[in-house]
């Protein structure tokens, strides 16, 4: 599971970056403030981030960051065309287009194709990395195909034309009830003709794993119809996408050359032969080397993951990160992993629905050195893995916090919003005190606690097959009532992690219910539903606290003089109590597989948008210029040569633009496109 989240509802810090120079010395970069702003375009602004205390690694250990990162960046063409069917080709028409084009580059429709472009390379294809929507082109149909192909010699079939500007395919990922979500859904995981019912009689027979072991069905293939049957077009060397996997395979051989001890070398030879098999049993071995090995400096989360853009829930997305382990908050967070089974114990779940025995909980904060796929440039914060609850239950999961990422975060903030949304200057105050620990402490207990909390009932299935297209956003929520039951809890500051655990809760629950109920808004259009799933599980959180707090005014809803929203909290104590209902009732549906109750809850209280406040919150937002979604560029990691040809180090340098990695990246590692 991995935690996505928009800067302005997280962190409320100074806005701490410097305009900087071009190519500073080294001497200057420690003098100077570094930059992390790299450019701001539509919804989305751009950002770099810093890889701390790289230079004090070992040759060694340098190579496998390097050997990881460019494993990774060598399945880039997979996340484009898992995302949609046609979205290689038409990267590649855009791409053309930049650099062919000879009309005027100045005219006001050649700088929305620039900015379409820019969307597009930053959703990994064509339709918005949160909302799902196609990303509508500010240019005409006929600019495009009688100005923008012809004065670049470029050539795009007149069917994919069509489906830039028509409505075909207007949703990567379609989890409304009521409509058949597989059919409406673009997502490049299923042929376009099969249906939800189909999907789900397949899996009913399908190989399943050993007994009381089962793999994760489908989480490397796509789903086709051959010969009027279905059947799995598997991703691995030799099968779908398989000259990609061939270079990754080809870089992970080299990173297991410079493994920094057996256990890593055993997990990556695993993650090799997956490669090479497509094995889901094989992937299983895998994951439990993996989460197993916890010795070393540098870690890696590279496969088929994170299942979010299936409907259905069984294919994971093409996501890698590459991890160097920070020393001293790691230190500092290790508390909790070591105090997991005091928090599971101690929750407010039925006992039936408790672990025992929390197995091989570990917590790290790292710092990021490369990501790709579903991970860039829209990143997590944080990531708990493996994702199959028997290998989590059995030998344990890991658990980071990417701390480098949420620090570049943090220093391309601003506290305008913060004072817009916010009830009173005690409000502020708070968050301006507690809000960055509290949503570190939050990503923590959400990923260390939450995700490896609770057991599911003997004999129910897993909750993909039972909660089906509300599994996702159901763990979510359940984790985060694990944080923030616990973040209004004295264990907190007795564990040294706060200096005032009532404080912190306060301004956690203040910036989640401002967040949830308000301030998440701006990331839809007006009428709009709510469909991602971390936005969905934010609001059922939310507004079933309001609601069930309305008798005792728990959370007020306030409408001051000028005409503005606020909800304020009159009781955190009371709300508390809340939050811990409403986590014992997620785990009770995850625990029996209440599809039902799930189903009641995410559209009573998650989907929809009460339109009046929506509007307002659109309109109080206009007053700031900050993008409302951020992602980064990653650090270009270069080998150093000696004369022999032998890598003598290995060198950062930072993007100086987002196009120049796009274009970069475009170079030198698109394997799934014909040149």
């Amino acid at each position: 599971m991995n935690i996505k989240q928009t800067v302005f509802a997280l962190f409320t810090v100074a806005f701490l970056f410097s305009c900087g120079k071009e190519e500073p010395t080294k001497k200057q970069e420690k003098q100077e403030e570094f930059n992390h702003f790299v450019e701001q375009f539509a919804d989305i602004k751009v950002l770099r981030y810093k890889i701390p205390n790289f230079e004090e690694l070992t040759l060694k250990e340098k190579k496998l960051v390097y050997y990881l990162t460019q494993a990774g960046l060598a399945g880039r063409d997979i996340m484009w065309d898992q995302n949609y069917r046609h979205n290689l080709k038409i990267r590649m028409a855009l791409e053309s287009i930049n650099q062919n084009y000879k009309g005027d580059r100045e005219s006001d429709n050649f700088k929305a194709f620039k900015t379409y472009l820019k969307r597009v390379w930053f959703s990994n294809g064509i339709h918005h990395h949160y909302s799902n929507d196609k990303i509508k082109p500010e240019f005409s149909k006929d600019y495009f195909a009688n100005d923008l192909l012809k004065n670049s010699n470029t050539t795009l079939s007149n069917d994919v034309i069509e489906v830039l500007f028509n409505a075909a395919d207007a949703k990567k990922v379609n989890k409304k009830a009521g409509v058949d979500n597989i059919l409406t859904s673009a997502i490049n995981f299923y042929a376009p003709d099969i249906t939800d019912k189909e999907v789900s009689e397949f899996y009913k027979t399908v190989y399943k794993g050993p007994k009381g072991m089962p793999i994760e069905a489908g989480l490397n293939s796509k789903l086709v119809r051959e010969n009027g049957k279905l059947v799995e077009k598997v991703w691995k060397s030799g099968g779908m996408y398989g000259t990609a996997i061939d270079k990754i395979i080809e870089w992970l051989e080299k990173a297991k050359t410079v493994a920094e001890n057996e256990k890593q070398a055993e997990a990556l030879s695993l993650l090799i032969e997956y490669y090479k098999t497509g094995s889901l049993d094989i992937w299983d071995k895998y994951c439990i080397a993996w989460v197993t090995s916890t010795e070393g400096n540098i870690d890696w989360i590279n496969g088929f993951i994170e299942v979010y853009n299936d409907p259905k829930g069984y294919r994971g997305s093409y996501e890698t990160i590459v991890q160097i382990k920070d020393f001293d908050m790691s230190r500092k967070m290790k508390v909790l992993s070591d105090n997991a089974q005091w928090f599971e114990d101690n929750s407010p779940l039925n006992p039936a629905h408790k672990k025992k025995n929390v197995v091989g909980v570990s917590y790290k904060t790292v710092n990021v050195a490369g990501e790709a796929g579903d991970a860039s440039p829209s990143t997590p914060i944080g990531v708990n893995l493996p994702n199959n609850n028997w290998i989590r239950q059995q030998h344990g999961s890991k658990s980071v916090s990417l701390g480098n990422i949420i620090g570049a975060y943090n220093n391309a903030g601003g506290t305008g919003r913060l004072k817009e949304f916010a009830h009173d200057d005690q409000e502020i105050e708070l968050e301006e005190k507690y809000g960055q620990i509290a949503d570190k402490l939050h990503t923590a207990l959400h990923e260390v606690v939450g995700h490896a909390s609770g057991v599911i009932n003997k004999g129910v299935g897993q909750p993909k097959e039972t909660l089906q297209n509300y599994a996702s956003t159901m763990e979510e929520g359940r984790a985060d009532l694990v944080g923030l039951y616990y973040l209004m809890d004295p264990k907190l500051q007795e564990l040294g992690l706060t200096d005032s655990w009532r404080n912190l809760g306060m301004a956690a629950y203040d910036g989640y219910i401002r967040n949830g109920l308000m301030t998440q808004l701006i990331r839809i259009n007006l009428g709009d539903d709510i469909e991602e799933d971390h936005m969905v599980n934010r609001q059922w959180v939310s507004a079933w606290a309001f609601e069930q707090g309305k008798k005792d005014n728990v959370i007020e809803k306030i409408v001051k003089e000028n005409g503005k929203t606020y909800y304020n909290i009159n009781n955190y104590d009371k709300l508390r109590e809340i939050f811990g209902r409403l986590l014992k009732e997620t785990q009770r549906i995850k625990s029996e597989g209440d599809f039902e109750a799930a189903k009641a809850l995410v559209e009573g209280y998650g989907v929809k948008v009460d339109q009046q406040i929506h509007k307002e919150v659109l309109k109080r937002n206009k007053q700031f210029k900050s993008a409302p979604y951020s992602g980064f560029v990653n650090p270009v990691l270069e080998p150093v040569l000696g004369a022999d040809g032998n890598i003598t180090d290995i060198v950062i340098k930072q993007p100086k633009s987002f196009e120049e990695q796009m274009l970069f990246y475009a170079k030198n590692y698109s394997f799934l496109t014909e040149k």
